[in-house]
């Protein structure tokens, strides 16, 4: 679809930049010569117009080249809003040139200009050489799961201005599953506060842990076999594209402690994408607890008042 519209817009840019370049030339035949006074204006401004078409659809097919490539979703982002950005510039010194006798004149202008902007405008500006901190840095791109400040969601747009996510968890849920809502805050954000990046050293996967109480009677090698199985089987079912053989880190692990209610807890800690920690934590418990409660003789669970 984006590539759809990418084609379109080069298609109008291309058709725009032919008329202007034709009125530049046209504005000079003997028939317009009523209006002499007029055309020093007519040619410079169907030039600059022209110039700017020119910029707009030397971005579009930068676009469209960026689109051929099989670059990261993230990256892929950020270069694009580099060549949007880049185009508004060159545009805007094309606008100066039109409007300035020259560019020093527009320099001296845009100047003044900017020293006014930059105190009426401190936050936006600081959100905006955050958002090159963004590009350069790579904090985090489009599709990873942050955590800044509190919120925590799916990265879906990184704006010159503001970052937006897809929350996830929240105020009404108490597992990891996005909520609905979205939430925006200011690039300017990053600079003071500590980002957690979802998307770290072992990509796709983060670790984490499920708990189950036991009596300090039951067979703790069977316990860790039957965890161990469930991570194992599931892994194997859910991310078969993952060889968990070439990969050692990755595999499960199953710990014991104690806990503050007289039981012990048996622990599976495993390798999980961002947002499957819920659904994959779901399925081991499906797994592992029928076959533990099929050995009573084995394991012992609480069971009411004692649990």
């Amino acid at each position: 679809m984006e590539n759809h519209q990418n084609k379109k817009w080069i298609i109008i840019y291309s058709s725009v930049a032919i008329a202007l370049i034709v009125l530049y030339y046209v504005v000079n035949l003997p028939i317009l010569e009523p209006w002499n006074h007029y055309v020093p204006f007519l040619r410079k401004l169907s030039l600059s117009l022209f110039l700017i078409s020119i910029i707009f659809l030397i971005s579009k097919l930068i676009e469209r080249l960026i689109y051929s490539q099989n670059h990261i979703e993230g990256d892929r982002y950020n270069l694009l809003r580099i060549v949007k950005f880049l185009a508004l510039v060159f545009s805007l010194i094309v606008a100066a040139s039109f409007l300035f006798q020259n560019l020093y004149a527009a320099a001296v202008s845009f100047g003044l200009i900017s020293l006014v902007l930059g105190f009426a405008l401190q936050a936006a500006i600081a959100s905006f050489i955050a958002w090159v901190y963004l590009v350069f840095r790579r904090s985090y791109l489009v599709g990873d799961r942050i955590q800044i400040k509190g919120f925590r969601g799916d990265v879906v747009e990184i704006n010159y201005l503001d970052t937006s996510i897809l929350e996830c968890s929240g105020d009404y849920l108490g597992n990891d599953r996005r909520s609905g809502r979205t939430i925006r805050f200011p690039n300017s954000l990053i600079l003071r506060e500590e980002i957690i990046n979802y998307s770290g050293p072992q990509v796709p996967f983060i670790w984490n842990e499920t708990a189950i109480q036991i009596s300090y009677t039951s067979d703790l090698q069977f316990v860790e076999e039957c965890l161990l199985e469930a991570a194992r089987k599931d892994f194997k079912e859910e991310y078969p594209q993952y060889n968990m053989k070439k990969h050692a880190q990755w595999e499960p692990a199953v710990y014991f402690r104690n806990n503050v209610y007289a039981w012990m807890e048996a622990v599976v800690s495993y390798p999980v994408e961002p947002n499957d920690t819920t659904g994959r934590r779901n399925r081991i418990l499906k797994y592992a607890l029928p076959k533990l409660n099929e050995a009573p003789d084995q394991v012992q669970f609480p069971e009411g008042v004692a649990r």
